[in-house]
This record gives C-alpha cells, sequence and structure tokens, in this order.
C-alpha cells in the first residue's frame, strides 16, 4: 500500500479554520485548537441568536407603536384590535415605520382605527 502524505490537507483545513477566526482576539486567531474552540462557540452564538434578533426585533416594533399609539390616545392592544376590525392587514414592522418617518399616513391609519372600534 502507498504512503499517504496528509501535510496539504492539513493545512488546509488549519487555514480555512483559521481563516473564520480572523479578527478574534489573542490566540484564539492564530493558534488551531484554541481557534477551532472558539469559532465552535461562535457558531453556536450565531445560531441562536439569529433566532433571538426576530424576538428582539419585534418587541422593539411593539414599544414604538405603544408610543405612537398613546401619543394618538390609544393603548396599543386597543389599536391592534381596532386593526383587525378594520381589515387592516398590515404588520407591526411596517406600522412603527410608518409612526416615525410618514406621522401623518400613521394618523390616518389611526383614525381608520379608532372609527373601527366599539364605542365603551
Amino acid at each position: 500500500m502507498t504512503r499517504v502524505k496528509r501535510g496539504v490537507a492539513s493545512h488546509r483545513r488549519h487555514k480555512k479554520l483559521l481563516e473564520l477566526s480572523k479578527g478574534y482576539r489573542n490566540r484564539r486567531k492564530n493558534v488551531f485548537k484554541v481557534a477551532k474552540e472558539a469559532v465552535a462557540h461562535a457558531g453556536q452564538n450565531a445560531y441562536r441568536d439569529r433566532r433571538l434578533k426576530k424576538r428582539e426585533y419585534r418587541g422593539l416594533w411593539i414599544i414604538r407603536l405603544n408610543a405612537a399609539c398613546r401619543a394618538n390616545g390609544i393603548q396599543y392592544s386597543r389599536f391592534i384590535y381596532g386593526l383587525e376590525l378594520a381589515d387592516i392587514a398590515l404588520n407591526r414592522k411596517m406600522l412603527s415605520e410608518l409612526a416615525i418617518q410618514q406621522p401623518e399616513a400613521f394618523k390616518a391609519v389611526m383614525e381608520k382605527v379608532k372609527a373601527a372600534l366599539p364605542k365603551k
């Protein structure tokens, strides 16, 4: 059986991993064993945080909408209920962008929502 020299393959693998750890501090960027561990943990955090980011942004949109709704004299929960009654199919992201970028358009949506809500 012929002899297999694995220097080229392992060098390529090490190089690929060290490229992924570029920008890390201390030995995490240039020592293979340490970099391998760092890249593995970074991958776990990235995977988890891609899902967390969605939750955090939704929370931010709700906070912004709540502030805009209260400035117009209505609670956030009543506003969302009014959107359903008025058959307005805008998501929270678009509504919060409207409230920030185009307050007059948001005010128009708010008037439709207030009209759709039942009187107390």
